[in-house]
């Protein structure tokens, strides 16, 4: 008789604590009784607060709601109904319907989640941001223990199948976001679809924190991945899904596994955290207990993933650097992103991601050389790590309007581009002959220095900076704190001027990356026109 795997004795452990749990559930909501004296005594407060901790330590956490009932479009509160408009075995795609008085035009927006361990909720956040402007789905990834052995296996191709089949189910001028692992396959559909003229292409595919290429800046992650052998991580933590689950027999990188590997990078964090939580339920805080809880209900849930999934994209993304290396098959036909044309592309990382390196996901600017250079952007957010790019304040503050601006400026429709040669060997157009726009008579625009430029105050109404793609509403009002509130001052910024604009503001490099002076142009054109 072979011994039983990790899987089964983890499933053989959960089962013997049941009992404990439920006599430790048992025992606090006595001593939370408002009857009983004990209860409000320093003793029955440690008590109650270890029983809840034991509780929590040991349950199995099932997966979370998106929770998203409501949001704000065009000021109104308005409800929102989920719904799964698309199914396949692995994967259901929820269309989050906002109910409008009023029918809108706003772009569709297809939010690949991470298939890494934890469920789609994670990217609640993400979700709720872009709701307010745009028509969203999300990719709702099945627990793979979930899904039984006759429904076929699930690997790196199925992947790109499915998001490929879900962007024909949505239609044309459908955006794709992809958070982490998923930049790769989105990357790979897209190349596949222009390589077949699809007209489901999406419009625009905007990648965070992904990697694409990590041999740059590798993380402790991506170093683990390299140092092994594809044969280690199938003997090691590929396991059987045990009875009585449905997925019984199932090969799968089990959600448990994925967890203490989660945790054990922040250890000492999260064991803070704990004692954290203890005292504060000790002296009764309830907004940092609400905090703690709703944190780790997210966290602590996480699925199986299909073993050949798993292993297919650490070879082929960690191992191997098939994508970058240009080596990446998809049904044994290599993926080209040079067949990428007429999909613009936002890439987006955080300083601070331990994760994905910096300049990971920046990699895809410089693999997919056929995209001209206007309909590319690339954004590295200040003092955040992986799960900032995606979530939290700053995200909503200045990550969140920029992929907005990013996806509104590309919503149109656009002329299939021609055959092209790389963007970097490509003379920039020339432009029509247009009247320059002017500054306002009485100010010096021949000295070549930045203070020639600003202003101490708006000339009548300020323009709106944000229409600028890489302007958020924080850079807006560090532009206008230096005297910058029109678009006429960027639209005449010299080159000089940019370089004391960068080394005000450390921009390094990003006012001729997202192109500011000429979008700036651009929109005074627009504006002197209307």
């Amino acid at each position: 008789m072979s011994p039983l795997s990790y899987y089964q004795l983890y499933e053989l452990n959960h089962a013997a604590l049941s009992p404990m749990r439920v006599a430790a559930d048992i025992m606090k909501l006595m001593l939370q009784n408002p009857f009983n004296p004990l209860g409000q005594t320093p003793l029955g407060k440690n008590i109650s607060a270890g029983l809840e901790l034991f509780e929590r330590t040991t349950r199995r956490y099932g997966k979370p709601a998106f929770g998203l009932p409501t949001t704000l479009v065009g000021g109104e509160r308005v409800p929102v109904v989920e719904e799964i408009v698309w199914q396949a075995p692995f994967c259901n795609l929820i269309h989050f319907d906002r109910v409008l008085e009023r029918p809108r035009t706003d772009p569709k927006l297809l939010i690949v989640a991470p298939m890494s361990g934890h469920y789609a909720t994670l990217l609640r956040g993400t979700v709720d941001a872009m709701l307010p402007k745009h028509d969203v789905y999300i990719t709702d990834w099945i627990d793979a223990r979930m899904v039984p052995l006759t429904e076929g296996s699930f690997d790196l191709d199925d992947y790109v199948d499915y998001v490929i089949a879900m962007l024909q189910a949505l239609g044309e001028n459908t955006h794709v976001i992809a958070v982490c692992q998923p930049a790769v396959p989105v990357l790979a559909a897209a190349a596949v679809m222009e390589a077949r003229n699809d007209p489901f292409a999406p419009r625009t595919m905007t990648l965070m924190g992904g990697p694409i290429d990590t041999r740059i800046n590798p993380t402790a992650v991506n170093k683990l991945a390299e140092g092994k052998t594809i044969d280690w991580f199938e003997q090691n933590v590929v396991m059987k899904v045990p009875f009585p689950h449905p997925g019984f027999m199932r090969d799968v990188y089990p959600g448990f596994l994925q967890l203490s590997g989660f945790m054990s990078m922040n250890l000492d964090r999260h064991v803070t955290a704990h004692k954290e939580f203890f005292q504060h339920l000790v002296d009764g805080d309830g907004d940092s207990q609400t905090k703690h809880r709703d944190f780790y209900d997210e966290y602590l849930a996480v699925m199986d993933l299909s073993a050949a999934f798993y292993l297919q994209t650490v070879d082929t993304v960690f191992i191997k650097h098939s994508l970058p290396k240009g080596e990446m098959l998809h049904r044994g036909e290599r993926v080209d992103l040079t067949a990428i044309r007429n999909v613009a592309l936002l890439t987006v990382e955080g300083e601070n991601d331990d994760i994905s390196g910096v300049g990971q996901t920046e990699a895809a600017q410089h693999l997919c050389v056929n995209i001209p250079g206007d309909m590319r952007a690339h954004y590295v957010q200040p003092k955040v790590g992986h799960y900032g790019v995606f979530n939290g304040s700053r995200f909503r503050a200045e990550i969140a309007p920029r992929i907005s601006d990013f996806i509104l400026t590309h919503n149109r429709h656009r002329a299939v581009a021609p055959d092209a040669v790389p963007v970097e060997a490509v003379a920039p157009a020339a432009e029509p002959v247009a009247p320059e726009p002017k500054p306002a008579p009485g100010r010096a625009t021949q000295a070549d220095t930045l203070a020639a430029l600003v202003l101490a105050r708006p000339d009548g109404v300020a323009d709106d900076l944000k229409l600028i793609s890489g302007v958020g509403p924080k850079l807006e009002a560090t532009l206008n704190g230096l005297g910058i509130f029109h678009l006429w001052q960027l639209a005449a910024l010299t080159d000089k001027q940019i370089s004391e604009l960068d080394e005000r503001l450390a921009f390094k490099g990003r006012v001729a990356r997202d192109k500011w002076v000429e979008q700036a142009k651009t929109l005074a054109r627009e504006t002197t026109s209307s």
